[in-house]
């Protein structure tokens, strides 16, 4: 039994390596992922031919076409001659034929031998004339235009492979117009390493207008200044260093606690103002609060920037079962009644629907939040001195039959005369508010304590 798996290289036959042309020459037949490479038709004349290619019109996706591959090798590899399985590129450069057979064959403890070949890569930075060890990433067409956000570093340059065809680069274009400006010039290289090779410059919203085939590497130069979160992340972390900067070098998670705030507050303002503007420089202006708090935690080895997105994360796709689950929901109602759900499953100590509302909050949005929860319950009270004041209850009427694009303006006219009239009477209308938020709180979770 034996099971050979050879690199066609990037199409040009004379770039098959002396190793790979040797096996060729002794070889009898040889089995291709596809046919429709280049290559093909510089290998050794006496050779006998088979190709996959017509899996891939009768499977209905890629991942059906790669199983079945993976199989047939498999099993051709246990006839007496073995099987002499040839992939085009490098075997282990965007070859997901190759991962399974591999991982296959070391379960069924069958002998592989790998010969290399050039990978598109090498070609493609030279018809670029550009170094791979400035940080490329590489990555897979396909992959990438199934996301909804690129998986890319935005400050260092990226290869993305296989682009075949037209449907692939629209879905492909979305995809990094997530991250990147429209404008942004991008390169398409078709056919690198071969005599006909070419590159296209254009910018990424033309990317779907151009003709594409399988022999097409689409290249995304880095954006022109700093914009990776990696990227912060290195600059928050020079601040804090020896070389950095003394006043960023002594702030604590308690020093910049009213920043924190600060920040959150002033990006809401800009929200309320409608200024999209502001409202960047804002949220700029909150990243840096979270960064600093984290930064902070991985010099004291608390924990790290990739434990904190790992969480929300993890939190995210838990409690979204409806989208990384297959479960079944009937409008947003239901998704809140079971996002709560499932955090009390969570957290095993929180006893009370109103647990998690921060005590920091204002008290006006603590209450706010607290009778939202409450509500999810079915519970309903109003404070008794409240209850018994008809004009109150009037005014409310008064108010629920205005024009919707009314009703906060009245609601908010009726909050600033409360606090102006509780200024005459010399109450703080925080300090009242968040202590009628404590008795709501404590009436509610008795009631929830009930047997």
């Amino acid at each position: 039994m034996t099971l050979t798996i050879l690199g066609l290289g990037p199409g040009d036959p004379s770039l098959l390596t002396r190793a790979a042309w040797d096996v060729l020459v002794a070889a009898e037949e040889v089995w291709l992922r596809t046919a429709r490479h280049p290559t093909v038709a510089g290998l050794p004349a006496h050779l006998t031919l088979h190709a996959f290619d017509d899996l891939y019109d009768a499977a209905e996706d890629f991942d059906t076409v790669y199983r079945t591959i993976a199989a047939q090798v498999l099993a051709l590899a246990s006839r007496p001659q073995g099987v002499l399985y040839a992939v085009p590129g490098h075997p282990l450069v965007g070859e997901s034929t190759v991962l399974r057979i591999l991982a296959a064959a070391r379960d069924a403890d069958v002998p592989v031998r790998v010969v290399e070949g050039l990978s598109f890569v090498g070609p493609t930075l030279t018809a670029l004339e550009i170094d791979a060890l400035d940080g490329l990433q590489v990555c897979d067409a396909i992959d990438l235009a199934a996301q909804h956000h690129p998986p890319l570093n935005p400050d260092l340059p990226a290869l993305v492979g296989q682009v075949y065809g037209r449907a692939l680069t629209s879905d492909l274009k979305l995809t990094l117009m997530n991250q990147y400006p429209d404008e942004h010039p991008v390169a398409l290289v078709h056919a690198a390493g071969c005599a006909d090779a070419a590159v296209v410059r254009l910018p990424l919203f033309e990317l779907d207008r151009q003709d594409v085939a399988h022999l097409t590497t689409l290249y995304v130069p880095p954006l022109p200044t700093v914009s990776s979160f990696e990227g912060l992340q290195e600059t928050v972390a020079h601040l804090r260093a020896p070389d950095g900067c003394p006043w960023d070098q002594k702030q604590t998670h308690e020093s910049l606690r009213t920043g924190l705030l600060e920040e959150a507050y002033e990006a809401a303002e800009a929200i309320d103002a409608g200024d999209v503007d502001a409202l960047q420089e804002e949220l700029g202006d909150l990243l840096l609060q979270v960064l600093l708090q984290t930064q902070i935690s991985t010099e004291e080895d608390d924990f790290r920037m990739v434990d904190v997105i790992a969480g929300i994360d993890a939190k995210l796709k838990y409690r979204h079962p409806h989208v990384w689950g297959g479960v079944a929901v009937d409008g947003a109602a239901d998704v809140l009644e079971r996002w709560e759900r499932l955090k009390r499953a969570e957290k095993a100590e929180r006893t009370s629907l109103l647990d998690g509302v921060p005590r920091a909050l204002p008290a006006l949005q603590q209450a706010y939040l607290y009778g939202e929860r409450a509500d999810r319950s079915g519970f309903d009270w109003t404070p008794a001195a409240v209850e018994t004041d008809g004009a109150f209850e009037q005014m409310m009427d008064g108010i629920a039959e205005l024009p919707p694009e009314d009703r906060e303006t009245a609601l908010g006219d009726m909050l600033l005369a409360l606090a102006e009239r509780a200024r005459r009477l010399e109450v703080e209308p925080e300090a009242a508010l968040r202590k009628a938020c404590a008795r709501f709180a404590e009436r509610f979770r008795r009631l929830e304590n009930r047997p």
